[in-house]
């Protein structure tokens, strides 16, 4: 889960406090578990003043609202449109990951959800080109000072490391050529994206929006650590340039080949509760996560 920021500190995590684009959510087995998390992470920290925007906007309990119905009745947009990073859309891999979306969005129908297929947010591809890296600098050096000695004083310290090219940009496929906005420009696109966005939800009455989680499945490892360093091949980053909107990722079952795939609630800034309970709700109905076949459970003595 990637909460609306200002819900949980940011505090002495890399790409935290004053980066804008940081938010720190749970990551768990079950949606369940997601809002038990979420319970004990969210509140005011002075160390991070972003989070005063969230005072207030959180319930007595994430847990506590959870609802296995929750998606009765409720109106989920989707976007169809390809944002995935790197995504080939004429693939055999993409064709097999949005099979699966097709099925979740059935299941939503199922569930009794009323469901707007497909919805598309204007201006969202020449938005998110607009994305800009400027702040990477000043929230790594607030990061480092936490140390008492910093491996790394300055960020002009670290990418001067003969390794950074290699391990950074290399091994993430380099930098999406796309991305060439710069601070200022970056902030007026997410303005207009987040605005694009709302008027969409109004204009068609949404209460969420899904899409699916990654265009492609998962990369090997092999591929990862091998030219040409694929990585996050097919990861949206709607979420991440939005960082004033929710997000809650569910898995929604395997493809052909038996990997998985996930589908993924986006919804207004502060709707966390309720991206939870439509996740919550879905997760319960389909239950398509498995345990990994390489662990064990473990029994624990009361």
């Amino acid at each position: 889960m990637r909460p609306t920021l200002g819900l949980v500190s940011r505090v002495g995590a890399y790409g935290g406090w004053p980066s804008p684009n940081g938010s720190l959510g749970p990551m768990s087995r079950t949606v369940e578990d997601a809002a038990r998390l979420l319970d004990a992470m969210v509140g005011y920290d002075p160390e991070d003043p972003s989070t005063a925007a969230g005072v207030g906007k959180a319930p007595s309990s994430f847990a506590a609202e959870l609802d296995a119905r929750a998606l009765k009745g409720a109106r989920i947009g989707v976007v169809r449109d390809s944002i995935g990073l790197g995504s080939e859309p004429d693939s055999e891999d993409f064709a097999r990951v949005t099979a699966v979306f097709d099925r979740a969005v059935a299941e939503l129908t199922a569930a009794e959800a009323h469901v707007v297929d497909p919805v598309a947010i204007p201006g969202l591809h020449d938005l998110l080109a607009q994305r800009s890296f400027d702040g990477t600098a000043e929230s790594f050096e607030t990061w480092m000072r936490r140390s008492a000695h910093p491996p790394y004083p300055t960020y002009a310290d670290f990418v001067a490391h003969p390794l950074y090219d290699q391990i950074m940009w290399r091994r993430s496929g380099g930098r999406p050529p796309a991305w060439s906005g710069t601070a200022a420009q970056y902030a007026v696109a997410r303005d207009q994206l987040l605005t694009n966005l709302l008027t969409l939800m109004t204009d068609h009455d949404l209460d969420a929006i899904v899409h699916v989680t990654a265009e492609h499945s998962p990369t090997l490892i092999r591929d990862g650590v091998n030219p040409p360093y694929v990585n996050q091949k097919g990861a949206p980053h709607l979420n991440t340039f939005l960082y004033e909107v929710p997000s809650v990722s569910v898995p929604a079952g395997f493809t052909s080949e038996d990997l998985p795939v996930g589908i993924t609630f986006l919804g207004r800034p502060f709707s966390d509760a309720d991206m939870l309970r439509y996740a919550y709700a879905y997760e319960q109905a389909t239950m398509h996560r498995r345990e990994p076949a390489s662990t064990t459970g473990v029994a624990l003595a009361d």
